[in-house]
């Protein structure tokens, strides 16, 4: 029996979807691929793609739901596939991003015997390829071991600092999986930016287990340019004004900008390609810089009317990064 044909299927995966053709296919092998595939239906939630990847979703047991244009956000499109799922498990990725092993949803399952784990979140990497930024390139210094977060006095949580409670709360719907029951419960919140890292905040403030277990991995890369890495930042940084009351200062470049350096001369790549690599990573380093400076600047002279108007001059519409071709 096929996941599409599942009545009663144990786990969905929910992928939102849109213009994936040059992704989507490495994703869906490794999705069926999976040692849980005979217990699992795949729902793709697709906002108008033109590029084939309609055609190619059909040649998959997938469920295909479409989102009409200008009705998607990261929060509220992502509770809309929740709701359709038919699994008591749900997880959540992105179109390109491809499990790193066949065991990665097993992995996750793993944690659910406990009764009060609302979700687990796996770990992104990035593969050694040389059309890859080599400083994302995935190299552990040791095994991952799972840890569960939970605090249960809802006060120990929110008494914290802003920035300690952020650090609790670092979770990523490109590799995540939830109780369904749960998180109908704790549904996202109406986003288009840090849906998950703000649900990670809501389940940890109910009193709920969330596990981080980095043993599963997915591999996911986007190019970035310095218009990304800008808004990227500046986006990120009035989040955690926000939601979490902390500002994170830039970092001196005069210190970030001679490491970069060193770490790229010991890449075992031509002498071209370390040239090129160390520009990019400059770039990046100068946005995240100005981004980071102009937001601590308004930040400290107006407070959040102030920074939330400046978030429509410096970002208007969340950033999207350059989807690799292949992982």
């Amino acid at each position: 029996m096929t996941a599409g044909q599942l009545n009663e299927p144990l786990i969905s995966v929910v992928i939102p979807v849109k213009n994936g053709i040059d992704t989507l296919p490495s994703c869906l092998e490794g999705l069926f691929r999976q040692t849980v595939k005979d217990q699992m239906e795949v729902i793709a939630l697709d906002s108008g793609s033109t590029d084939g990847t309609l055609e190619l979703l059909g040649k998959f047991p997938v469920r295909i739901h479409h989102v009409r244009r200008g009705e998607f956000n990261h929060g509220e499109t992502r509770n809309l596939g929740i709701q359709m799922a038919r699994g008591t498990f749900v997880v959540l990725t992105v179109q390109d991003a491809t499990p790193a092993s066949d065991d990665w949803i097993e992995l996750m399952m793993s944690h659910f015997d406990n009764p009060e784990v609302a979700g687990v979140c796996g770990q992104q990497i990035v593969g050694s390829d040389p059309d890859k930024n080599p400083l994302q390139w995935f190299a552990p210094a040791s095994e991952a071991k799972p840890f569960v977060v939970q605090f249960r006095n809802a006060r120990d949580f929110t008494a914290l600092p802003g920035k300690k409670m952020h650090h609790y709360c670092n979770w990523d719907d490109v590799t995540a999986m939830y109780r369904k029951s749960l998180k109908e419960k704790i549904p996202f919140k109406k986003l288009m930016f840090s849906e998950d890292t703000l649900w990670a905040k809501d389940a940890l403030t109910q009193g709920y287990a969330i596990v981080y277990d980095y043993r599963a991995r997915v591999y996911h890369y986007h190019h970035q340019n310095f218009k990304f890495y800008f808004k990227r930042t500046y986006i990120i940084s009035y989040q955690n004004y926000k939601f979490y009351d902390y500002i994170k200062f830039p970092k001196n470049p005069f210190v970030t900008v001679p490491q970069i350096l060193v770490r790229i001369s010991r890449n075992k790549i031509s002498l071209k390609n370390k040239v090129n690599w160390f520009f990019y990573n400059l770039n990046l380093v100068v946005a995240s810089w100005m981004a980071t400076l102009i937001f601590a600047t308004i930040a400290g002279i107006s407070g959040l009317k102030g920074v939330e108007a400046s978030q429509k001059i410096f970002v208007g519409y969340p950033p999207q990064g350059q989807q690799a071709k292949t992982n």
